[in-house]
């Protein structure tokens, strides 16, 4: 029984064969490389799709801020619940984003696809891709359990302005 068991493990090895088994593994590794990548498309849409709900509640984040004709958008009287909201976004190249609000204890940061303080100014996109903007708390004291504040984000095509 033993020698058959050898012999059947043997028969079934791949090493005979190396260049079929490459083929395979590399065949294996493309199909979870592509199973990897629909998983993150998917969980990216269905963060979106919540992100496009909770932007008409104001206490709920995070939220996704689509362009309709405008573009300053203005957002009035949102809650800050957590330590912080985040606002997904989707420029096009070459256009500009800046980020105000108006409460100083509130910190505006692009956070995808690059770090960028919008304190020191506007953040110039250099690809078309989903950004984030994270407000978040940044106050002396305490933050409250439920911050008021006001928002605008300005997206433009001008580039007379200088943007880093």
């Amino acid at each position: 029984m033993a020698s058959f068991s050898i012999l059947l493990v043997s028969a079934c090895s791949p090493e005979p064969y190396p260049e079929n088994s490459s083929l395979v593994t590399d065949k294996a590794a493309l199909t979870r490389d592509s199973i990897a990548q629909n998983s993150e498309n998917i969980e990216d849409s269905i963060r979106n799709s919540y992100a496009r709900l909770a932007s008409e509640r104001a206490d709920v984040c995070p939220k996704l801020i689509e362009e309709q004709g405008s573009q300053v958008i203005e957002r009035v009287a949102e809650v800050m619940v957590n330590d912080y909201c985040d606002y997904f976004l989707y420029p096009r190249e070459g256009q500009h984003i800046s980020v105000a609000t108006n409460n100083r204890q509130i910190e505006a940061l692009l956070i995808v696809p690059a770090l960028h303080n919008f304190a020191n100014g506007g953040y110039k996109v250099m690809s078309y891709d989903k950004h984030i903007v994270r407000l978040s708390y940044n106050g002396a004291t305490y933050k409250p359990q439920n911050l008021n504040y006001d928002i605008v984000m300005t997206i433009s095509d001008n580039s007379d302005k200088e943007y880093s």
